[in-house]
Parts: C-alpha cells; structure tokens; sequence
C-alpha cells in the first residue's frame, strides 16, 4: 500500500503546484490590467493565453444584469483555487498519510 500512499502524496503536491502557479498567473494578469499593457508583448500574450481558459467559463456563468462594470471573475477563480488547495490537496495528502 506504501506504493499508492506515495503516488497519492506526490499527486497532492503536483496538484498543489499547478493550483499555486495558476493562481500568481491570475494575480499578474489582474495586477497588469490596471496599467492597460500592450497587447502584443509576449508576456501579456503568455497571461492571456494561460489564464483565459479558466476565467473564461466563469465570465459566462456570471449574469450581464449585474452591471457592476467590473470583472469579478478572477475573484471568483481565486476563491475555487483556494477551496481547492485547502480541500482536495489536504483530503488526497491525509488518504495517503493513512494507507501508510
């Protein structure tokens, strides 16, 4: 069973990973907005290109009657982002520390 505890942990940790790298990509891009940069430069490209896939579907679940005229959708991500690093990673972390 040592084997799955340890692919489980390792799991977590990956999870963890790519949940914490998504979520500094989504605080520059937010950060960068406010200075309105130029759309051709390639970092903005890269952010663009790496956060829109995640922002995008919570943009269309978030109803155009609000008219609050302001993006809500990276505070929305940044709240499931952190629900799951607090939840899914420690629940598969606490699976594996268990199968020990």
């Amino acid at each position: 069973m040592f084997v799955l505890s340890n692919f489980l942990a390792a799991l977590a940790n990956l999870l963890n990973v790519i949940l914490t790298i998504f979520y500094w990509l989504i605080l520059i891009r937010v950060l960068i907005s406010w200075v309105n940069p130029d759309p051709y430069n390639r970092i903005v490209q890269f952010l663009y290109k790496a956060t829109e896939p995640i922002l995008y579907p919570i943009r269309r679940m978030i109803p155009p009657q609000m008219g609050i005229g302001i993006d809500i959708s990276p505070i929305i991500t940044f709240l499931i982002l952190i629900f799951l690093r607090s939840f899914l990673v420690k629940t598969l972390l606490d699976i594996s520390f268990r199968l020990r």
